[in-house]
């Protein structure tokens, strides 16, 4: 079962989605706090599956980086009543996971909470359409091909397979497709990717030679510019 440890300085609301979620078999709040500095120490110490923080004015972007470094494995999702497109990069910057909105239908945040628990990325289309408004570029074949399996959660190894390539030439490749988008690692190549994803990317017809076609790419104001875990100034998440 997934464990869900939630911080929150609404008593009613954390009631209230305990009370959704205990019936489930597969997931749960196993833990809740109303101070961050407990919070964090559990995360830290009990690895729970989703570690859940309510956006207060005790949160800073200082704090979820320590929470990030701290976590472990548990990924973090912000539980939040508006998500701007500077608070949703700023937080995806220092390692944030899911950006939950707390007016959301009670099944998309368990569903949100279940996917970030399996390893997925969630942030809400309207504002993934905002961070990646674009300039264009173009890729090839292979280059898309490359994308489409990353935003299926496959590895360098496994990629290789799916390809016919070796893993060498598959971290090849990825190095030229950070430098040719303008991304830093493969979790903002696939951030980006969840713009234009081609379903059945092996299988994809020949296009002409010398054919490319267009992607999307973040205009600067977008781009991710902080690696994860990198400690930023201590301004509140608003």
């Amino acid at each position: 079962m997934t464990s869900v440890a939630l911080y929150s300085e609404q008593p009613i609301l954390t009631a209230g989605l305990q009370a959704e979620m205990a019936g489930l078999e597969d997931i749960n709040v196993s833990a809740v706090f109303t101070d961050l500095d407990p919070f964090v120490d559990h995360v830290r110490t009990s690895h729970p599956g989703v570690a859940l923080v309510e956006v207060t004015t005790a949160v800073t972007f200082a704090t979820l980086s320590k929470l990030k470094t701290t976590a472990g494995h548990a990924p973090i999702v912000l539980w939040v009543d508006v998500a701007s497109v500077e608070l949703v990069s700023q937080a995806l910057a220092v390692g944030v996971r899911g950006i939950l909105r707390k007016s959301l239908p009670v099944e998309l945040q368990i569903k949100c909470l279940r996917n970030v628990a399996a390893g997925d990325l969630w942030v809400e289309q309207a504002l993934c359409d905002q961070l990646l408004s674009s300039t264009r570029v173009n890729l090839t074949r292979r280059e898309r091909q490359l994308m489409s399996l990353l935003t299926e959660g496959l590895k360098n190894k496994e990629i290789a397979y799916a390809l016919r390539l070796t893993e060498a030439t598959v971290k090849v490749y990825f190095s030229r497709l950070f430098l040719k988008v303008g991304v830093h690692d493969r979790f903002e190549l696939a951030l980006m990717a969840l713009k234009n994803f081609y379903a059945n990317p092996v299988r994809e017809p020949q296009p002409a030679a010398g054919e490319s076609r267009p992607w999307v790419r973040p205009s600067p104001a977008f781009v991710l510019p902080h690696p994860v875990g990198v400690a930023r100034p201590a301004a509140r998440v608003m």
